[in-house]
């Protein structure tokens, strides 16, 4: 359906690292309040490469065309690769919450460190550690990045600047995109926060994040 109908228009939500498709449920709930009708897309973000998972979303997006699409963390990275590799497809906007879009220091300190704490990431940690090339497609892309330094990150890598205890607001800010707008919000906070919810949908829906 399209963003311009009548009909509450279809959203797709891709979760990140370590996480189930269940695990965004709150925040399609959130949504469905703002007037979306959210789905979620699940992927393995562990044993496989993020490349499987981008395969199996443009394979969903053929199937079942969607014109906006979230991704919460390494879900927004995933998201923008397929595209890049499938420009063709019906996405028309894109919103990544806490994505470390221009590479997480935080990965790349856990992945160069001796033992296991290097296999946690598994075949996400080099798209983690190097995000993305500046965005060049059609497709409107924002960000919504959390200030609220509650999380684990800084146990593993210095985080200069503002934070949302994972990805730092710097890590997130890509060239190429649309509107990037900070929240007060922790990492996991971003997919249970009720303004992040509303600054999701007014892009979706507006192409511009709010004041």
């Amino acid at each position: 359906m399209s963003i311009d109908g009548a009909t509450p228009p279809k959203v797709l939500l891709v979760h990140g690292i370590w996480n189930a498709r269940h695990w965004l449920a709150p925040f399609a709930m959130r949504l469905r309040r703002e007037g979306l009708a959210p789905e979620l897309f699940g992927y393995d973000s562990v044993l496989r490469d993020p490349e499987h998972a981008g395969d199996r979303l443009i394979a969903h997006l053929r199937r079942k065309p969607v014109e906006l699409l979230v991704g919460h963390s390494l879900g927004g990275l995933v998201i923008l690769e397929a595209l890049r590799r499938a420009p063709d497809l019906a996405v028309k906007r894109v919103v990544c919450l806490g994505s470390p879009l221009r590479g997480s220091g935080v990965a790349a300190a856990m992945g160069g460190r001796r033992g296991p704490l290097s296999l946690v990431l598994g075949r996400s940690r080099g798209l983690l550690e190097t995000g993305c090339a500046p965005w060049q497609g059609p497709v409107e892309v924002g960000v919504v990045a959390g200030n609220r330094a509650r999380g684990v990150g800084g146990l593993f890598a210095r985080m200069d600047g503002e934070s949302d205890g994972t990805v730092s607001v710097a890590e997130t800010r890509l060239a190429g995109l649309t509107d990037h707008c900070v929240v007060p919000a922790s990492h996991s906070g971003l997919v249970l926060s009720a303004d992040v919810a509303r600054q999701t949908a007014r892009f979706l829906l507006q192409g511009r994040f709010g004041d």
